[in-house]
């Protein structure tokens, strides 16, 4: 049996760390869209509020449900990878016991809250693709 250095152990740690940096990345990213997305509909109902204008007009609708449920996909796709990290770090590589330190628990936690946000992304683009079916 060969055994490793600590150079390659070093470089197989440095290409997971870069891998997980790209995937915090793409999810900081994705984040920033949510954000972005969310603060211009709460613009557009201040400004429908304040103009006393309707904003239950189908094509308004129409591109409200078709961006939520992009954003929900995207939500979804968020969570689960989370998860499967969660798994990965605690149960199949058993960092949480080798690394005390690391705040397991938190992780898991993080994922269930993004679950549920994403539960709750969900209940919004249903209601919103019913409350445009309706116009139908």
């Amino acid at each position: 049996m060969e055994r490793h250095g600590a150079a390659a152990v070093a470089v197989r740690l440095c290409r997971r760390l870069r891998l997980l940096h790209g995937l915090r990345f793409r999810l900081l990213q994705l984040q920033r869209l949510l954000i972005m997305w969310s603060l211009g509909l709460a613009c557009k109902d201040i400004f429908a509020l304040r103009n006393k204008k309707d904003l239950h007009t189908p094509d308004n609708l129409l591109i409200i449900v078709m961006v939520d449920w992009v954003v929900a996909v995207f939500m979804f796709s968020g969570a689960c990878a989370s998860a499967s990290l969660t798994i990965f770090f605690m149960w199949d590589v058993h960092f949480c016991e080798t690394y005390s330190k690391l705040a397991c628990r938190q992780f898991a936690l993080s994922v269930v809250l993004a679950f549920i946000t994403w539960l709750l992304q969900a209940a919004s683009s249903f209601s919103g693709f019913w409350l445009l079916v309706s116009f139908f």
